[in-house]
């Protein structure tokens, strides 16, 4: 790729950067470094939903190459190739929409990684009113985030680097939050309560991630529809299905290591073991909110619980509609949305178990430069 190319795509991701950046500037007060977590931290949300929708429509694929389009930093100069490709095989992975839809998806990104990016200096700026050391980790994992979107496009959407992808996405979301909660001062909980808490707090946050790697797993092998009914799976409570290689992580999209095409059973594997693990999902979020509503010492924690069982019925409900209604497109994404919604709430509350609440109050962009009055 030329450096023109690629001096090209910069402009784009700071384009794109330059918006919510802008916005957060021109606000009047005296919070904006909080502000613009924030706004990063939403635009990430977004980010993974039309990562999803890049994925769900195939679209992973619409630029064979990384980080511009065959070569090009967008569709239009690359609509020779584009057709190119598009001629020699009308049902294959690139077509103008799809390339554009890719690249939308690679523009956003690059949009994040430049607010995080500003994030981090700002940190460093104002590193005498608090620690730099997370807004840098952050800038770290956006980094390795990026590294897998390549590994995405480079190695053919194998199906272990891009549920990795999507966990990271999701870690860089819940580490957002984290960062914007650390920056505002809230009470700490009774002690009694923290204690109460953590252990279903915990073992909810850790099954909530594997069923998220599993859902990518499942959404990346295409086994949505290998259990066509429900409750049942193709009739059966426990489907026949080929354990071994649906979770062989070593092989590349739709086939076995030794080049054979991956057998409908080891997809009725996949998808099965997604749909039992679900149960256990449940059962740890319907504990931790019946703890945190049958708690005596606040009610602080109740938005928090009501919450978690709202995304718990959007899961269910978008989760058996996927099945019922042959994979649904909006209600597919609205279910990779919602399980981001969940690990984010799991994360913030663990956060308030683990540490007290005395953190400072927001520091502004300009708060450094008191520094040297």
């Amino acid at each position: 790729m030329s450096g023109a190319a690629l001096f090209q795509l910069a402009l784009v991701g700071l384009a794109v950067a330059a918006i919510p950046f802008g916005w957060v500037w021109v606000k009047k007060g005296q919070d904006r470094s909080r502000r613009l977590v924030w706004v990063t931290l939403f635009l990430t949300f977004d980010l993974i939903l039309f990562g999803a929708f890049t994925r769900l429509t195939d679209s992973g694929l619409g630029c064979p190459d990384w980080p511009g389009c065959y070569g090009h930093s967008n569709p239009i100069a690359a609509a020779k190739q584009i057709g190119a490709a598009e001629a020699a095989m009308p049902t294959g992975p690139v077509t103008f929409t799809k390339a554009w839809i890719e690249m939308i998806h690679r523009y956003l990104a690059m949009g994040v990684g430049a607010l995080i990016t500003a994030i981090m200096v700002l940190a460093w700026k104002a590193r005498d009113l608090r620690s730099p050391w997370p807004a840098t980790a952050i800038f770290l994992l956006v980094c390795v985030q990026g590294a897998f979107g390549a590994w995405t496009v480079t190695l053919k959407l194998m199906p272990v680097i891009v549920t990795i992808h999507l966990l990271l996405g999701v870690a860089l979301l819940c580490a957002l939050g984290l960062l914007a909660g650390t920056w505002a001062a809230r009470p700490a909980l009774p002690a009694a309560t923290a204690a109460s808490l953590r252990l279903p707090a915990r073992l909810a946050l850790a099954a909530v991630f594997m069923q998220i790697a599993l859902g990518g797993w499942v959404s990346t092998n295409y086994a949505v529809l290998a259990c066509q009914d429900f409750p049942l799976c193709n009739g059966a409570w426990v489907p026949e299905g080929d354990f071994a290689r649906g979770f062989d992580i070593t092989r590349p999209l739709g086939m076995n290591d030794d080049g054979t095409f991956l057998p409908v059973q080891a997809l009725v594997a996949i998808h099965w073991v997604h749909r039992v693990f679900a149960l256990v999902v449940t059962a740890l979020l319907l504990w931790l909110a019946s703890v945190i509503l049958r708690g005596r010492h606040t009610r602080e924690l109740d938005p928090s619980a009501w919450g978690l069982l709202g995304l718990l019925a959007l899961q269910i409900t978008s989760g058996v509609s996927n099945v019922v209604f042959a994979w649904p497109l909006a209600v597919a994404i609205v279910h990779n949305g919602g399980a981001a919604l969940l690990a984010l709430t799991l994360v913030l509350l663990n956060a308030r178990l683990i540490v007290p609440s005395t953190a400072p109050a927001p520091v502004s962009l300009h708060a450094h430069a008191s520094l040297r009055h």
